[in-house]
């Protein structure tokens, strides 16, 4: 899985190249970053309400794409901060294991 994630920040860091009318995402990087945390924004919502959805309807397919789409800004945020995925997996993998309340509790007086 984390292959994908390489694949898909070495297209988001190539994009930091391009002009603005190049791509979709080369317009959000000429943006600045609270267009891209707008964005992150949106889909979070957008993703709330399809878990919503998913829960009454049993169907999950926009609850799979809103998903993709929250992690794609996401990921956009992180490149745009020059934050790989591979920190963020990391991170996960530090915490594998650990209890949840433990993880919490160790970030006590860390703001949340």
């Amino acid at each position: 899985m984390s292959d994908i994630l390489t694949r898909l920040a070495e297209v988001l860091e190539a994009r930091k190249d391009e002009a603005p009318d190049a791509s979709y995402v080369a317009s959000l990087y000429h943006k600045g970053l609270n267009k891209i945390l707008e964005k992150v924004g949106e889909e979070a919502v957008e993703t709330i309400l399809a878990a919503r959805d998913c829960e009454a309807s049993g169907n999950s397919e926009a609850l799979v794409s809103e998903t993709a789409d929250l992690w794609f800004h996401s990921l956009v945020m992180l490149a745009h901060m020059d934050i790989g995925p591979e920190q963020v997996l990391a991170e996960l993998d530090r915490r594998f294991g650990l209890s949840g309340i433990d993880e919490k509790n160790s970030r006590a007086g860390n703001s949340a």
